[in-house]
């Protein structure tokens, strides 16, 4: 608890001096994240415009933080703050801190407004100076990777370029507080506050003049010391150089982990020291640094200003001619480029994303990737590699870092590239993306690709669709996707779109339900208006599929009456080849097998129940102590027509009686005689009962004997059991 009150005490004080300050009305203050400038006295916030809502970082310098030093040292450091920022505010270069409002100064701090900022290089490094406590999770246990501090250099050195050239300017002042490292993860230089403007026109050889350095003077008055190049004390003197060699103990400050070469501890006695270590630096000192690079460095630090490579040839050595520092300069330089030049760069892209740390692909790439939206035929090209790093990434990052951007674009129907690309990678939209957005705005694309004009799309859509449609709900595929397929199938004139709906309906066929099925995809296929074998074969697939799919199947009574009529023309059909006839051939039989065997056994238990019926009512009669025998009807059949027939019948009539309709061939003085006891009686339509007074020619089993002989003696028992009366059933029960 006293931790969380000393934040919110630290931040309450903070946003009552700030809102002192005349920039309080056009920026809201949030939380701090970072410290920088000279002693770290100026405090990093994040901050938001209020009238565009835009993200920028607010910097504050508290001026209590300088009322133990002397009125005198107090208004010279307010001053130099104040040159500092007014001096970068008026200079405008991608690799400067750009200056979003400028400096404004109430009675209890200063304030500027800049680009979103992430950090200082020193918290990075590890000087958590007037940072909150505890530190911001997001600088706890930061690392940097080789590839953003390479690049990190080349930013720092390209502005030193604009600086010294362009500008004329010395910075006088690099080190890790003047270092700033954007939201984006790109190196900024700020820290203007000892900068040294050339005193000569700029078409003549540039000249600069400091001043002594003053050990009276508070330390964060005065550059830091300890990078200070050594003819600022020696000789009073600088220039260009004096930057680099500054530069070359910010390099080795970074690969060490953040401590420095030497430690001056704004000392002039030790800095003395220090310098005289350089005229015979061993190279084993710089063991730490990366191999491509420590040549240079012992170069840098050279006490002679002359022997120090400029910064333009810095940024032409080996070192920075890397892949990953390459493609990170091309990012930012995308705006200078035409479209023909951007779609080259992007197609090799992917290749390279898998070479990049996740945090600068975060960082770095995507954010580049997303302005390339708004461009509609660059689309195409950077998508790609938008989709390479959404599969590496949480479903939650996914939902908060690229959905939001992926949504407008869903909704583009040109360049047609757009929607290829995206039925391509819809397993992974429809694995990562919320049901509710599915639904709103991945499914619509899905459907305008059913509905476009595009063959080449339709057929993609259709060949796509069965491998995610696991993952949409069932509601969507039975209401929306397969009646745009089914109106695609008819009204199509392509054979090559038609066979694909089909094919694309037989893949579906087990995500569906048997009903639906047998109620709207069977009867589609019988709409089919062309006879081409690759149709033909197709059709034959779906019924194949549902035949034999253990959660589908298709009843015996949709076979015999639709299915079998459908195909047995189909057989026939003059476009069929050899193997096509047989691959027909074959699934008619299953079929017909199946309407078999489906009714034989219907058959065979309803005479089993008839059987049962029958014992029943012989065992309730009482009559003939003869247990009745069924016949088996085909044997009673012949039987019968062995009985009536003579030499003299003609084929039909055989045909008849072995039928059992040998009553309806029988005469009598020219009236047809009534069926006899012998002859079938039709007791329903379609229902032909055996006559159950004639002996089956059918041996029994075992077990129907062994039950027979229990029957017959249960009937003797009941026969021999005398009849009770009432009395005696009373005096049996009491």
């Amino acid at each position: 608890m006293d931790v969380l009150n000393r934040i919110k005490s630290t931040v309450q004080s903070t946003v009552g001096q700030f809102l002192g300050n005349p920039l309080s009305r056009e920026f809201d203050i949030l939380d701090q994240h970072g410290s920088g400038g000279p002693g770290y006295l100026w405090k990093i916030y994040n901050g938001v415009k209020k009238s565009t809502k835009q993200e920028v970082a607010v910097f504050v310098l508290e001026k209590k933080l300088l009322e133990k030093y002397s009125k005198e040292d107090k208004e010279k450091l307010l001053s130099i703050f104040r040159k500092g920022v007014t001096q970068l505010t008026r200079l405008r270069h991608p690799r400067l801190l750009t200056v979003q409002h400028p400096l404004e100064e109430s009675r209890e701090c200063l304030a500027f407004a800049t680009e979103p900022v992430f950090a200082s290089l020193g918290n990075v490094l590890g000087y958590h100076d007037n940072l909150p406590t505890p530190i911001p999770s997001d600088l706890k246990d930061y690392q940097l990777f080789e590839l953003e501090i390479k690049y990190g250099l080349q930013q720092i050195t390209e502005a030193l370029v604009f600086l010294h050239n362009d500008v004329h300017m010395v910075h006088g002042n690099i080190n890790p507080t003047n270092v700033i490292i954007n939201q984006g993860g790109a190196w900024k230089l700020s820290g203007l506050d000892f900068a040294i403007v050339s005193t000569t026109p700029h078409d003549q050889q540039a000249l600069y003049s400091c001043s002594e350095w003053d050990p009276t003077l508070p330390s964060i008055a005065q550059p830091m010391l300890t990078y200070l190049a050594p003819e600022y004390i020696m000789t009073v003197s600088c220039g260009t150089p004096s930057d680099m060699f500054s530069l070359a103990m910010l390099i080795y400050t970074i690969f060490n982990k953040g401590k420095p070469l030497f430690d001056s501890d704004c000392s002039l006695k030790s800095y003395q020291r220090n310098c005289q270590q350089l005229n015979s630096l061993p190279m084993s000192m710089l063991n730490g640094l990366p191999e491509a690079l420590r040549d240079y460095v012992k170069m840098l630090l050279s006490p002679t200003p002359t022997v120090r490579p400029d910064a333009d040839q810095l940024t032409k050595i080996t070192f920075f001619d890397d892949v990953g520092a390459k493609t990170l300069e091309y990012l930012d330089s995308l705006f200078q480029w035409d479209n023909l030049q951007k779609s080259q760069f992007f197609k090799g892209l992917p290749k390279v994303i898998a070479k990049l740390p996740k945090r600068v692909v975060r960082q770095r790439v995507l954010p580049c990737l997303f302005k390339e939206f708004y461009n509609a035929d660059m689309v195409p090209f950077v998508l790609p590699s938008v989709l390479i790093i959404a599969e590496d990434y949480t479903d939650q990052m996914y939902c908060q870092l690229i959905l939001p951007h992926l949504k407008p674009v869903f909704k583009l129907q040109q360049p047609i590239q757009i929607l290829l690309i995206f039925l391509q990678k819809m397993d992974l939209l429809l694995s990562k993306t919320p049901a509710d957005d599915i639904k709103h705005h991945v499914l619509p694309m899905v459907y305008r690709a059913l509905e476009t004009s595009s063959p080449q799309i339709q057929e993609l859509c259709l060949s796509i669709t069965p491998t995610f449609a696991g993952m949409i709900e069932y509601a969507a595929m039975k209401h929306s996707i397969v009646p745009r397929i089914k109106a695609l199938c008819l009204q199509t004139d392509l054979l090559r779109v038609r066979v694909h709906c089909l094919v694309c309906f037989g893949r579906l066929l087990e995500y569906m339900d048997k009903w639906f099925v047998l109620d709207e995809i069977l009867p589609l296929v019988e709409q089919i208006p062309s006879r081409e074998p690759p149709v033909l074969m197709a059709i034959l697939g779906i019924y194949k599929t549902t035949l034999e799919h253990k959660k589908l199947g298709i009843p015996k009574d949709i076979l015999a009456s639709k299915v079998l009529p459908y195909l047995f023309p189909l057989c026939i059909d003059n476009n069929l080849n050899l193997s096509q006839f047989n691959a027909f051939i074959v699934v008619v039989k299953d079929m017909m097998k199946q309407v078999e065997q489906e009714q034989r056994n219907k058959l065979q238990q309803l005479s089993s129940m008839q059987k049962e019926q029958k014992s029943a009512l012989d065992f309730v009669s009482n009559g003939d102590d003869k247990t009745e025998k069924r016949e088996d009807f085909f044997d009673n059949l012949n039987k019968k027509g062995g009985e009536n027939g003579n030499d003299s019948d003609s084929m039909m009539d055989k045909m008849l009686k072995s039928f059992g309709l040998g009553s309806f061939i029988q005469y009598q003085a020219g009236k047809v005689s009534s069926p006899s006891q012998g002859d079938v009686a039709v007791s329903n339509p379609g229902t032909i009962q055996p006559d159950p007074n004639k002996s089956t020619k059918v041996s029994l089993s075992m077990e129907e004997k062994q039950k027979l002989q229990k029957d017959q003696e249960l009937q003797q028992r009941l026969k021999k059991q005398q009849p009770l009366t009432p009395k005696e059933a009373l005096k049996t029960w009491l």
